[in-house]
């Protein structure tokens, strides 16, 4: 019949800031492209965003979380070196002792003074957002 069209759709992530007493969780990534950065990762067919970001916080930190917000969704198509990515990131509360698991090579738990330099994606520019968020400035000064 006719030509067929094929459809070239950016992959959906989810990435998450775990807020505990002392800072907040970043993994240093065990996979390309190496760095630190938040946990997350890809959402699964049939699965919403929330469960999702349940799932990869507990996958690669080994800490139940529970979701305060959604902060915000970031979807330059650079943003990901590996291919066109959208991300919905939510900010999340957890209690315990954080571990690394699953991709994450190593973890550690950080303030906006001390955090590492190598970060993958985007995530400097995501933590950096937060960090004015949680300082009293609007989302919409922020983001927009």
């Amino acid at each position: 019949m006719g030509l067929e069209k094929k459809y070239k759709n950016p992959f959906v992530t989810v990435d998450i800031i775990i807020e505990l007493d002392d800072g907040i969780v970043l993994i240093e990534r065990a996979n390309p492209p190496h760095g630190w950065a938040l946990p997350g990762g890809f959402v699964d067919y049939g699965e919403s965003l929330e469960v999702a970001a349940i799932r990869e916080a507990k996958e690669e930190t080994s800490l139940d979380i529970q979701l305060a917000e959604q902060f915000h969704t970031y979807s330059k198509p650079e943003r990901d070196p590996r291919h066109h990515t959208v991300t919905t990131v939510f900010i999340a509360k957890a209690s315990g002792f954080p571990k690394a698991a699953d991709d994450a090579k190593n973890l550690g738990v950080f303030t906006k003074n001390n955090l590492p330099v190598r970060m993958a994606f985007d995530h400097g520019r995501i933590i950096n957002d937060y960090f004015r968020y949680k300082d009293g400035e609007e989302k919409r000064e922020i983001l927009f």
